[in-house]
Formats: structure tokens, sequence, C-alpha cells
């Protein structure tokens, strides 16, 4: 006969562990001698070895009790259920990691790789990094709001770069953050928007539209990033002079 400790040793565990076992019903507590010890059989061992060997196989303990007094075939569907489980857990894990690695490399974790993506794009076209965070800021909280249609959005993005007016429009925006709001050269960002937007309502392309999802308080939370700026202020005082009204959801109004 063993004592506890005996018993955790040759199973491979602590004798807390021992006791926890006694404590949630997987392992039969014995009762004591007449010398107030208790004493561990055989049988007990080999139950507290098949315990451990679940548990290190990742089994909960939740499931252990009914895998240790299961048929053969209980035990066979029992396993492979908890092995979909581990390899759901694997999954996620291996994103997890994914995502600290993006992390670790200054990327935000709450955008997809489709947005990421997009902002590489930009930075290749040389786009100042402060006007990046902006675009980042905005991407972060559409990707938050649309998340099965954002893939769609970042592919148009991508089309829209193929227009030389929309690489000229990146160009003359990240100059603009460190412009006055009377600097001339706003006119000709204003040109290219209007240029863009024309060709956007023509072709039925404009992002925002009363079926995209996004409601009037958050398109206005979005419009108000670029108005943070003289500069965007500006920009967006005359597209309105012009019969154009917002940013994130274009619209034709009359002109002022």
């Amino acid at each position: 006969m063993l004592t506890i400790g005996q018993v955790a040793s040759y199973a491979g565990v602590t004798v807390r562990a021992v006791r926890h076992y006694h404590q949630i019903g997987l392992l039969p507590e014995p009762e004591r001698d007449r010398s107030g010890y208790r004493s561990y059989d055989a049988a007990t061992l080999v139950r507290l070895i098949r315990i451990r060997t679940l548990a290190e196989a990742g089994v909960p303990l939740a499931r252990v009790q009914m895998l240790l007094d299961a048929t053969p075939e209980e035990f066979a569907r029992a396993v492979e259920e908890i092995d979909r489980g581990l390899r759901a857990e694997m999954r996620r894990l291996r994103e997890n990691r994914r995502r600290i690695a993006r992390l670790a490399a200054g990327e935000s974790l709450a955008l997809p790789q489709s947005v990421l993506d997009y902002l590489d794009r930009l930075r290749g076209l040389g786009v100042d990094e402060q006007y990046i965070v902006l675009e980042r800021d905005a991407w972060i909280m559409m990707a938050a709001r649309i998340p099965d249609e954002i893939d769609a959005v970042m592919a148009m993005k991508h089309r829209e770069l193929d227009d030389p007016d929309a690489v000229r429009l990146y160009t003359l925006i990240t100059e603009a953050l460190h412009w006055p709001a009377d600097d001339s050269r706003i006119v000709e960002i204003v040109d290219v928007m209007e240029r863009l937007a024309r060709r956007a309502v023509e072709a039925g392309e404009v992002v925002g539209s009363d079926d995209d999802g996004l409601d009037q308080p958050f398109v206005d939370l979005l419009d108000a990033l670029p108005a943070e700026s003289p500069g965007g202020r500006r920009i967006i005082e005359l597209l309105e002079e012009r019969g154009w009204k917002g940013w994130t959801r274009i619209e034709r109004v009359p002109p002022r």
C-alpha cells in the first residue's frame, strides 16, 4: 500500500494534484487507517496514471471522468470530438501569433490584411506617414462597422489607385497636411477630387451610398477626421461651393 506522496511520485504528478482530483471526484479518496493515514492501492495508481495521461493530451478535466468510464466506441467518439476542438484551438492560436507578429511590426491588430495591403501601397506611392495614420484610423472604424464588406471596399480602392488622378490626389493631400488653409494649391486638390467624384458617380462606384451599411452618425464621425486640419476644412468648404457634400459619402448638392 502506498502513501499519497508515493502514489503521486509513481504517477508523475504532485500531491496537490492528487488532492485536487479527490475534490472534483476524479479519484476516489481512500479511508484512513487506524493510524490516521490514507493508503493507496495499485488500482488507484493505475487510474491516476490514466488521468494524468488524458490531462497531458489536452483533455479537459471535466471530460476525463467520462472517458475513464467510457466503452471503446464512446471513447473513440469522444476523442475525435476533442481532437476537433484542439485543431480549432490551434488555428485560433496561429491566428493570434500572426496578429502579435503584426503588432510587433507596428501594424494595427484591428485591421484586416486587405487594409494593411492598401496602406502599404500608399506608402509605396510616397504618401506621408502622418496621412497614413489618418487613413488607418478611418479604416479601423470602417472594418469594425462593415467587416463583411471591407475586403470588397479595399478592392475598389485598389482599382481607384490605377487612376493617375487618384495617385495625384494622394500626393497633394499628403503635402497639404502642412499647408495653411489659404494655400492656393488646395484648389488643385479640389479640382482633382471633383473629377474623381464625377467619374465615381457616373460609374456608380461611390463608396458611400444609402445601402453601404453606414448610418449617418457614423459617416459624420468619419468626415470629422479630415476636418481636424485647416487644409481639410478648406477642402470641404470648396467642395460644397461646387456642389459636393461629404467626404466618406460624397453627395451631389446645390452649389453654394
